[in-house]
């Protein structure tokens, strides 16, 4: 551990870049500044193998900083087009790292709007990859405001990706077959590894309680009876982040940049 004060959301990078940390070469790719630094300080340390693009059509041999670039030039290592991202998206040798609007029991996951589909109260993305990524290939969630908004106590309005739902598994599949790694979130770590693919608190963030966090769900949640605290960044992945993101784009994704020990 490192003894150098970290902000809640270099906690979060550091605990959603474990969800890459046993993927080996795969591409990496995520939605979001946390989500990419997530991804880019996996690369940079506990999974050198995984690989990523610099967000347009080249792979790089290291993750590419965000904000200006100054006079930094990516490390570019071959060409992947369209076509070749989706031969990667199919064949399943990829993990995303998503950040969606709403979150159900199921791991459903919702970027499409909100309300009735036919007459919606706040329009959003659509639901762009999000059915054929969680068919092909590992999805882990990042949510930087844990709320029942997000974590729903029903179905989510608009089922953009497939969960844990055995009502809506397309003919042949199991449940076996969907991949959902992780959720991280600004109070707790979490998983589908409880009764059932049931929603389990895997690790609390300092100063969190279980009921905190069930509170803060509209479902219930598997709570095991010994519940570790998520691992601090260590100094040497403080200093990645620091390279990674030189101009702290970090300190702005969540409301006034809390510390990480609340």
């Amino acid at each position: 551990m490192s003894d150098t004060p970290y902000s809640l959301a270099e906690l979060m990078i550091c605990a959603a870049a474990e969800a890459f940390a046993a993927d080996g070469e795969v591409l990496a790719t995520g939605i979001g500044v946390l989500q990419r630094l997530a991804a880019s300080l996996a690369m940079r340390s506990s999974n050198p193998a995984l690989m990523m693009t610099d967000s347009e059509a080249y792979m790089v041999g290291e993750p590419v900083p965000i904000g200006p670039r100054g006079a930094y030039r990516p490390q570019l290592d071959s060409w992947m087009g369209f076509s070749r991202i989706f031969d990667n998206v199919w064949s399943g040798r990829r993990h995303a790292l998503v950040g969606p609007t709403q979150i159900d029991r199921y791991g459903q996951a919702n970027i499409s709007c909100i309300g009735d589909h036919a007459k919606p109260k706040t329009q959003m993305l659509g639901v762009r990859g999000f059915p054929g990524n969680s068919i092909s290939h590992a999805n882990s969630f990042l949510v930087p405001a844990h709320n029942r908004r997000v974590f729903v106590a029903g179905e989510v309005d608009v089922v953009a990706s497939v969960g844990y739902n055995p009502a809506r598994l397309a003919r042949g599949w199991s449940l076996d077959e969907i991949d959902i790694r992780l959720i991280v979130t600004d109070l707790c770590v979490m998983d589908f590894q409880g009764p059932q693919h049931q929603v389990r608190i895997r690790s609390l963030h300092p100063g969190m309680s279980a009921a905190a966090v069930q509170e803060q769900t509209g479902f219930p949640l598997h709570i095991p009876a010994d519940i570790p605290t998520t691992a601090a960044p260590t100094a040497a992945q403080l200093a990645l982040l620091a390279e990674l993101d030189p101009h702290n784009l970090r300190a702005s994704q969540l409301k006034d940049n809390p510390p990480g020990v609340r």
